[in-house]
């Protein structure tokens, strides 16, 4: 069987918690959001990633989440899992749990707050793969994380059989290409800022892991579909179209703005976990006004 490398459009799923005190899963809601993604056309699904309010579940809850998006894409599109944590000992105990859960592949967060060096970070990464019996996905986000992996640490973690694709969120075209060259094109460099999706395929990314397509996955996904089959000026133009609704999104913590949005749409509550709470009175406005002139909203 070939190896599993993520490409095109795979988005990081929220997590739908009720309205309730405890801001209980939703069980129901995140299987109707599997769906909806699935119907929209997108390359696959990330399972309790940051969008996914991860850092708030128990253990127990995350494995839930885990395996009910597993069972509910039954096998129609890849689902990769969030494993990563500040302590190694435990993203490597949370990457054993989700490969036992049945996902096809697992995506490493730098590790947060200690601000290991560029040596550390590889040496974190280097034992997930190790360990992993999925590919890792490595995962660069400094805006969270307080540090940026490097493209020269990538270019050497590339060099791991089982390491298959970064999620670029440093918000540097300068870096992915730099990562691009270094790795020589043969290694699967996707966006992790929506707003940069088609510029970063323009110099040889492939694919995303989107925020956006939550709300808008048919949008979403054909930004790759048109890129990479050369209709370059209708992704173009899909990407500035999208891009006052991605501003939107991220006006506030992410993914309090998604939620809302998701709630406007009728999917789920606006629920967030504390020190997340629901989108403001204006983000709510803003969100509508964005949703109805891409004719999401009635």
């Amino acid at each position: 069987m070939a190896r599993f490398v993520p490409a095109g459009t795979h988005t990081a799923l929220v997590t739908p918690f009720l309205d309730d005190d405890d801001r209980s899963l939703d069980l129901p809601a995140l299987r109707g959001l599997v769906e909806m993604q699935i119907a929209g056309g997108v390359d696959g699904l990330v399972a309790c990633g940051t969008t996914g309010e991860t850092a708030t579940l128990t253990d127990d809850e995350y494995q839930t989440v885990v395996a009910t998006v597993v069972a509910a894409a039954n096998g129609r599109v890849p689902v990769l899992a969030g494993v990563g944590s500040n302590s190694t000992a435990k993203t490597l105990l949370t990457t054993h749990t989700a490969c036992a859960l049945g996902v096809d592949g697992v995506l490493v967060v730098t590790p947060y707050y200690n601000k290991p060096t560029q040596a550390g970070m590889k040496e974190h990464f280097l034992r997930v793969a190790d360990a992993a019996t999925v590919p890792v996905v490595l995962y660069n986000v400094p805006g969270r994380t307080g540090v940026n992996l490097l493209p020269a640490t990538v270019a050497e973690l590339a060099r791991h059989p089982n390491v298959v694709a970064l999620k670029e969120a440093a918000g540097s075209l300068e870096q992915v290409q730099e990562t691009v060259r270094l790795t020589e094109f043969a290694f699967a460099v996707l966006s992790g800022e929506d707003a940069l999706c088609v510029p970063t395929y323009a110099v040889g990314g492939r694919g995303v892991i989107s925020v956006v397509s939550n709300v808008a996955p048919a949008r979403t996904a054909a930004l790759w579909r048109d890129f990479s089959a050369g209709r370059t000026e209708a992704a173009a133009r899909g990407q500035v179209d999208l891009l006052p609704l991605i501003k939107a999104l991220f006006c506030e913590p992410n993914p309090q703005p998604a939620k809302m949005a998701m709630h406007l749409l009728g999917h789920m509550a606006p629920a967030c976990r504390l020190p997340l709470v629901a989108a403001s009175d204006a983000t709510r406005t803003a969100l509508q006004a964005e949703l109805r002139r891409l004719a999401l909203l009635g």
